[in-house]
């Protein structure tokens, strides 16, 4: 009980034990059958990501509650998606793309921009937020 306790006076605690039951639920649902992504192969599970897409892909079959598991994949997708864009722009860096070619590929009104995007970007991964 006292565990119990502890992870309810946490909120990041609280949050993954969410994420944790929203994932077993879509997973039970049918997502555990999807076609593992190349670059997840088995027994990697499907990421956030995919399963928040599986959750409105089959909207239109979902409980209520089921919808809520998609819903509480969101933060976490979100954290999936930022880490897959610092790595591009850290792979294109690498790869000898200069501020201004990856500014215009990704919309940004100046490469002093999106440099500044990928500051604040890799500072918010770094810190877990």
């Amino acid at each position: 009980m006292k565990h119990d306790r502890a992870m309810t006076r946490n909120p990041d605690h609280s949050q993954a034990g969410r994420e944790t039951a929203a994932r077993h639920r879509l997973l039970a649902l049918g997502a555990d059958a999807l076609e593992p992504r190349p670059w997840r192969p088995p027994p990697v599970p499907p990421s956030d990501v995919d399963l928040a897409h599986y959750a409105l892909w089959r909207a239109g079959e979902l409980e209520p509650d089921d919808l809520r598991a998609g819903l509480a994949l969101l933060a976490a997708a979100r954290a999936e998606v930022d880490g897959l864009e610092a790595g591009l722009l850290f792979v294109a860096r690498g790869a000898g793309l200069t501020w201004a070619d990856i500014a215009a590929a990704m919309g940004f009104n100046s490469p002093q921009a999106c440099q500044q995007h990928f500051t604040r970007l890799a500072a918010r991964r770094g810190s877990g937020a």
